[in-house]
């Protein structure tokens, strides 16, 4: 079924099925979820492919009412399961459904907005615990960043903290032309899947700390970049000192994290 865009609603809509398929297959099951949420469906070109899928049952979160109005006229199987709210307001305790829950997991997926894409994404790590996988469109840009690993100039803030929780995967990338009206850039499609940690084994507020002060200066050394943390004697003594954020792997910024003083 092909849905006709809504050129009035100011969005770049997917209009190629083939490629709004092949995101939706990209969802595999992993952490034993049955519910997904799609975030912004639009008129419901993704939507559509979501609800074949008997493995799941389908929700969806948007904020504008004629696309909400439009997705409850087209699609009945979604009765009763049309979130009309700001995925980013929303108390997470409220997704996907409306009856509160912190426990049930839930996959998230969707052609996510470029303005509030990175927003999404510190959300999810808010809810880790209970979002065991993420597939998402992005600016190709965005999506590069999400998945780069350490060495790599997109290597940056969002990698590492998604990175401690998450293995990352750049699964491919989308041209304008496949969407009405067209944007100005390329998309890219990455999937995130939850891995076994529960712990970092660090202060994880420390962690954060450690890993925006060091790409904040991204080019200044960590010896100069984190000196606003006070960082111990250990921490200065070690050799993560004379490298740049960019240089580091999640692993080692664990580590470096354990010789940083624990206090602010």
């Amino acid at each position: 079924m092909y849905i006709k865009p809504k050129k009035e609603l100011g969005q770049h809509f997917l209009k190629d099925l083939s490629i709004a398929q092949r995101i939706a297959e990209l969802l595999t099951g992993h952490g034993n979820y049955r519910k997904i949420l799609e975030i912004g469906p639009g008129m419901g070109v993704l939507t559509q492919f979501l609800l074949a899928d008997n493995r799941f049952e389908t929700y969806v979160i948007e904020i504008d009412r004629e696309s909400v109005d439009y997705l409850k006229q087209h699609f009945p199987k979604l009765d009763g399961h049309i979130l009309a709210s700001d995925f980013l307001t929303i108390r997470p305790d409220l997704l996907p459904t409306k009856v509160p829950d912190t426990t049930e997991p839930f996959a998230i997926i969707g052609n996510f907005p470029y303005n509030i894409s990175t927003q999404i994404l510190f959300k999810v790590l808010d809810m880790r615990e209970r979002v065991p996988e993420v597939v998402g469109m992005f600016q190709r840009e965005v999506a590069q960043r999400v998945a780069s690993g350490p060495g790599n100039k997109d290597y940056g803030i969002l990698s590492v903290l998604l990175q401690a929780w998450y293995d990352i995967r750049y699964e491919f990338t989308v041209a304008p032309e496949v969407f009405n009206p067209p944007p100005k850039v390329y998309s890219g499609v990455i999937s995130l899947r939850r891995n076994d940690k529960t712990d970092l084994g660090c202060d994880e507020r420390k962690f954060t700390q450690v890993v925006k002060h060091g790409f904040n200066q991204r080019r200044k050394t960590l010896r100069n970049a984190l000196k606003p943390l006070n960082p111990s004697e250990a921490a200065l003594a070690s050799r993560f000192m004379d490298k740049r954020a960019e240089q580091l792997s999640v692993a080692e910024f664990i580590e470096l994290t354990q010789l940083m003083k624990s206090e602010d």
